[in-house]
């Protein structure tokens, strides 16, 4: 029996077409097609879609170049700025230099002023001293004339009216005063 069935199955397979090989028309058919879409794509779509692709590679390479046109451009700038950054820097020192000069002058010459008008006040000062000096001299010698006039006038018993005699005798004993040497047992004896 078995081999019955089996007969059975080997008539069937005969009968039947290849599932997976498709007939003979549906291949000449397929390859028509085939052929038609083809030659429209080589035709018609290729050459647009080579158009198209190369418009974008020359966009593309544009680009690039005025990329790199813009960079040029830029570090061109880039060095013109720093040339100019440079050169501020090389003035602001300079004007520092200068300031400094002129500060340092400034100083001098606030110093000299100041020197100047201090030698000024102590000159001032010391004839100011020298004219109170001379001023209490003048006023001492009176006040010692009158008193050592008196005192004289004691001693000897008569009186020294006579402005000559008794400015010379004032005269002497201040001279002595000064120079340190003072007669003290004769005051009278020039008069």
């Amino acid at each position: 029996m078995m081999s019955a069935v089996a007969s059975t199955v080997l008539l069937a397979a005969e009968e039947t077409p290849n599932p997976f090989l498709p007939a003979g028309y549906d291949l000449f058919w397929s390859t028509v097609c085939l052929l038609i879409i083809g030659i429209y794509f080589y035709k018609k779509l290729l050459p647009s879609m080579n158009k198209v692709l190369d418009e974008r590679t020359e966009k593309i390479e544009g680009g690039l170049e005025k990329a790199a046109e813009a960079q040029a451009a830029a570090s061109a700038a880039l060095a013109e700025n720093e040339r100019e950054l440079d050169e501020a820097r090389r003035e602001a020192a300079q004007m520092r230099e200068v300031a400094q000069e002129e500060g340092k002058t400034i100083v001098v010459e606030a110093r000299a002023r100041a020197q100047a008008e201090a030698a000024r006040i102590v000159e001032t000062a010391q004839r100011q001293l020298e004219a109170e000096r001379q001023q209490a001299v003048v006023s001492l010698r009176a006040e010692v004339g009158v008193l050592a006039s008196e005192l004289a006038s004691r001693i000897v018993g008569e009186s020294l009216l006579d402005d000559a005699r008794r400015s010379r005798v004032i005269d002497r004993f201040l001279d002595e005063l000064e120079a340190g040497v003072v007669e003290v047992e004769n005051p009278v004896r020039e008069l």
